[in-house]
């Protein structure tokens, strides 16, 4: 990126020794200026305020600018602003590439991305002492309207400044899209319900009608879909729930979080607004409805159902002979201080039996803390685990955090993906298993923490020691009883599994499915395990509506088309029958059979995988009529 934006500045005519223009606007143009963002200065101010005093005293300025690069507004460090004033980082002052080159503004704007410029990564040599990190800030449709930037002297630079940024740019973002739509339904959206409220949770909005409006980027990264494809959209064909039942919802006495599954099968939990233009108001059963209750406190879900509590390993003991082996090693080290290592596919079920283990352990009463070692960006991990002192780095809160080992105190940590923690980190680790201490980030003071460790993973640790990825040490202080999950297809308890989940996703209701569809889900390789079976289970029956069995016209075409394919494949070649002094209709009989026989006897279904009509199939075996 840096390459790229120094080319681009040799070609705007720029010198790197020369003395750049650091004039800036007059003072009624930076008014009038300013009254052309007046919407993002509003909302930008009290993010920057708030960024701002992550990072006081450590040689910083907060800046905000335009689309165009000019600074709009800007908070500093008194001891920092002498020399930001010799390069003219204040209020009026261009900061384009075509003006200053390649600078962290200037190339957030250009490259429309994130963008961190590093001393003498500037251009222009009078900018080498700085250092700056700098994020775009978009609309709802995507296009850049302004830049958020922290630039500091090079010496202050902290790679969690830009994670900072960023955060701060999307807090903006989020907070200018919930002041564009009134007269609006507004969803917000995750598919784990800590996250609404957050900014990582995906916000939608709607007219009265169900007509989609926008997105912010949360929700188009969720939905996997663009801002044109989502205009032909409505609120039910994107979260299966037509509005009138959105309305119906609010109209109970204590509507919990919403249960919705996407268009493609994710399923997600939400909670709506009607956006009106005197405020904020939950739904409550018509566009012009009067709120039954004031605006919940913001990140705070209106009413939130308590999560369900699963009854511990006897709940997840369906009848499976491995699973039972695995649930009863389990339960002879329960309250014993011994660490369980989980190994498993992806999918199969990790959390759910790590959250059983700790519900029917000794510690049931105190927190579980899980941490995904694979989705934390390895910039954070260290003090997500470990927690940080005030001053420990550039944006460290002003009294410090306690990090996830801290908090399961008394409780239960699990480590999930604990094959993908970053190398350096894993010296750490050890050290705070083995000596039960924790010292955080820019302290010299250790913390005593007791807590009960469970890992899981879907690498072979042993194969990532030989590569040089996982410490060897850490493995044995892992492993104090290994227990591998199988996967879903080699589970002989299905058919139980497939009741659970449908009385989950039905709290009870009529659904079951026909006999054909288990006879295919028996044969499945099921490369996603359970989280591919409850999604494609959670879409059939919002397929089925008020049928009351599921049948092979309810499940997704993809399903269906591996079926189709693996029946292909286990189909026996010409050349074998040949081979057997099989005749001509004998071979066309057993194609057909063993192609019948993997759609389930669905005869639509074996004619559009063996390229014929209905009727020839009919002809070959007319007993099917």
């Amino acid at each position: 990126m840096v390459v790229g934006s120094h080319r681009r500045s040799q070609e705007y005519g720029l010198c790197p020794g020369a003395r750049p223009d650091f004039s800036p606007l007059s003072g009624s143009g930076l008014s009038i200026l300013l009254d052309q963002n007046r919407i993002l200065h509003t909302h930008a101010v009290p993010a920057m305020e708030t960024l701002y005093q992550q990072i006081v005293n450590t040689h910083n300025m907060v800046l905000l600018t335009d689309a165009h690069g000019v600074i709009l507004h800007s908070l500093g460090d008194a001891d920092f602003l002498e020399k930001a004033n010799r390069v003219a980082l204040t209020p009026g002052v261009a900061w384009s590439e075509e003006s200053k080159g390649t600078n962290a503004i200037g190339t957030a704007i250009a490259e429309r991305a994130p963008s961190t410029i590093h001393a003498d990564q500037h251009f222009l040599a009078a900018n080498h002492f700085l250092t700056c990190s700098a994020a775009p800030i978009t609309d709802h449709r995507g296009n850049v309207v302004g830049v958020l930037d922290v630039s500091g002297d090079r010496r202050s630079y902290h790679k969690h400044t830009m994670a900072l940024v960023r955060m701060s740019a999307l807090m903006i973002e989020n907070q200018m899209f919930a002041a564009t739509f009134e007269n609006a339904i507004t969803l917000h959206f995750h598919a784990r319900p800590e996250f609404i409220g957050t900014l990582m949770e995906g916000i939608a909005s709607f007219t009265p009608g169900g007509r989609f409006l926008a997105a912010n980027r949360a929700a188009l990264f969720q939905l996997g879909l663009s801002y044109p494809a989502l205009q032909a959209h409505t609120f039910s064909s994107l979260f299966g729930l037509p509005v009138s039942a959105l309305f119906d919802h609010y109209r109970t006495a204590a509507p919990g979080l919403l249960d919705l599954c996407m268009h493609n099968g994710v399923r997600v939990r939400g909670r709506a607004e009607l956006r009106l233009t005197n405020g904020v108001h939950v739904l409550t059963g018509a566009s012009g409805a009067e709120p039954v209750q004031a605006p919940p406190a913001a990140g705070v879900p209106a009413v939130m159902k308590a999560p369900r509590r699963l009854s511990g390993l006897r709940y997840l003991n369906t009848g499976d002979p491995q699973l039972e082996q695995v649930i009863a090693k389990v339960n002879k080290v329960l309250g014993r201080d011994v660490p369980i290592l989980i190994m498993g596919e992806t999918g199969t079920g990790k959390e759910l039996l790590a959250q059983a283990i700790h519900n029917d352990s000794p510690r049931a009463q105190g927190p579980f803390v899980a941490v995904n070692c694979a989705s934390i960006p390895e910039t954070l991990i260290e003090s997500e685990l470990f927690g940080y002192e005030e001053g420990a780095f550039t944006g460290a809160r002003k009294k410090g955090a306690s990090g996830k080992i801290l908090q399961a105190n008394g409780g239960t940590l699990f480590l999930d993906e604990i094959g993908d923690m970053p190398f350096s980190l894993q010296a750490r680790l050890l050290r705070v298993l083995q000596e039960r201490m924790v010292t955080p980030l820019g302290s010299d003071k250790s913390i005593p923490v007791n807590v009960e460790l469970i890992c899981a993973t879907n690498h072979n640790l042993r194969r990532r020691i030989a590569e040089g990825l996982f410490r060897e040490d850490l493995y044995y202080r892992l492993n104090g009883l290994v227990v591998k999950l199988p996967p879903l297809r080699e589970r002989t308890d299905l058919e139980c599994v497939v009741r659970r989940i449908l009385a989950s996703e039905t709290e009870g209701g009529p659904h079951r499915i026909a006999d054909e569809v288990l006879r295919l889900f028996r044969r499945h390789k099921w490369p996603g395990n359970f989280r591919q079976l409850t999604n494609l289970l959670r879409t059939a029956v919002i397929m089925a509506g008020d049928e009351e069995e599921i049948g092979l016209r309810h499940m997704p075409d993809d399903f269906l088309d591996d079926i189709e394919e693996a029946g292909a494949e286990a189909a026996p070649s010409a050349q074998q029958m040949v081979a057997s002094g099989a005749s001509l209709e004998d071979m066309e009989l057993t194609v057909i059979l063993k192609s019948l026989e993997a759609n389930g006897g669905n005869v639509s279904a074996t004619a559009r995988a063996l390229g014929v009509s209905r009727n020839t199939i009919y002809r070959k075996l007319p007993h099917l009529k």
